[in-house]
């Protein structure tokens, strides 16, 4: 058999997956989950100093962002499981209620169709799950 990639983007990922083994042979085994759990939600002050009215006064606060951000990950089909569990999260943390991730979901059904929505709301619905709170 055969190892040699048969396109480019198969070159690529090949070339990326030898590099990283090469600096750090632990990436072979690096999972996605486990960067979340490094970090699973950034306090409050960390995301307005970050996202927020410090970089822009008098602009978008850290939670709007972070609605955005959610608004564009459901209108990308929800496909990345750790962006979305962490961005609700986030959002909660920088003062969003459940009810407005839901809404920012379900708006973006208009835009990226019913499965991603779904989607989106069940990862959502992973996160919020960890954050129970009934006034939210």
């Amino acid at each position: 058999m055969n190892d040699t990639p048969t396109n480019p983007f198969e070159l690529m990922m090949k070339q990326a997956q030898d590099m990283a083994r090469a600096m750090n042979p632990a990436m072979e085994s690096f999972s996605p989950k486990g960067f979340e759990a490094l970090w699973p939600t950034m306090p409050k002050e960390v995301m307005e100093m970050m996202f927020g009215n410090t970089v822009n006064p008098g602009g978008l606060d850290a939670k709007t962002r972070l609605l955005l951000t959610l608004a564009g990950l459901t209108c990308q089909g929800a496909q990345a499981d750790t962006a979305v569990r962490q961005t609700v999260r986030h959002a909660i943390e920088a003062g969003a209620k459940k009810q407005e991730i839901v809404e920012t979901i379900g708006q973006m059904s208009v835009f990226a169709g019913i499965p991603a929505m779904t989607r989106a709301l069940d990862l959502a619905q992973e996160a919020m799950g960890e954050n129970e709170d009934d006034d939210q």
